[in-house]
């Protein structure tokens, strides 16, 4: 069964345009994660899946440079992208990366993937519940999964976060958690803001130039300098999902 990376990704974040595209130590924040995705011994493929939109298409140039393939769709409809990528590249398992984590750990990623093939699971991730770093997350699906949400889901938001419906009614599916050593679920690893890309350089320089520090090395940084673990004035955890998700269940749409 193919295994395929789809990596979600555009220029237009609302609290931080530009963001996919922008330097990280150098490199496009977007390199960064497609050259760790790609490092998973379980990919077959990654797949950078942007919008249509004519802003979009340095999204998609970086993409190709870095050796990713590209599948394209409507800016709205995130999970519609998503089917289209894997019926593009014949997936029969989709890897759900977001190209906002730029620490995104192969050996993670390595880990869900097998997690759902040994249970033959519908799902796996390590969010349900969450014990990495925001910005370490992790899902494995397989394409007939993903299908599934695309003609079941209701809501605006599930669109958007693709994977929403499997977390919030696990009954509904077989699904797989992989759990850490350690629950780290607190500590802020992902890029939402411009002070959150400042903080992710600081961290990289702490680490004496590696470019692929693994999870333990990050954490230790981290741990090591006070500045570095401040993460009193950034977004918290999820915030704008759970915004969402509640509206939308506050609305009391048919479906809850």
């Amino acid at each position: 069964m193919r295994t395929v990376a789809v990596i979600q990704a555009r220029s237009g974040s609302t609290r931080f345009p530009g963001k996919v595209t922008a330097d990280l130590c150098g490199r496009p924040m977007l390199a960064h994660v497609i050259e760790r995705v790609t490092r998973a011994v379980t990919v077959d493929r990654v797949v950078v899946a942007t919008t249509d939109l004519p802003a979009d298409d340095a999204v998609a140039d970086l993409a190709a440079r870095c050796g990713a393939a590209v599948t394209r769709g409507p800016v709205d409809d995130v999970l519609g992208r998503f089917v289209v990528a894997a019926r593009e590249h014949g997936a029969g398992v989709v890897v759900r990366v977001t190209a906002d984590c730029p620490l995104v750990d192969p050996s993670i990623i390595d880990a869900v993937v097998r997690a759902r093939a040994e249970q033959a699971a519908d799902y796996a991730s390590n969010l349900t519940p969450p014990t990495y770093p925001d910005g370490y997350d992790a899902e494995a699906l397989t394409t007939a999964c993903l299908e599934r949400l695309a003609r079941e889901v209701i809501y605006d938001y599930e669109r958007e976060h693709v994977t929403a419906r499997v977390r919030e009614r696990p009954e509904l599916f077989s699904v797989v958690n992989v759990a850490g050593d350690r629950d780290l679920s607190g500590i802020r690893l992902t890029v939402d803001v411009p002070e959150d890309l400042v903080r992710m350089a600081s961290i990289l320089a702490a680490l004496d130039g590696d470019p692929l520090p693994g999870l333990s090395a990050v954490v230790a940084a981290i741990e090591a300098d006070p500045a570095l673990s401040d993460q009193s004035k950034l977004p918290g955890r999820d915030e704008r999902y759970h915004r969402q998700r509640d509206r939308a269940r506050h609305q009391g749409v048919a479906g809850w």
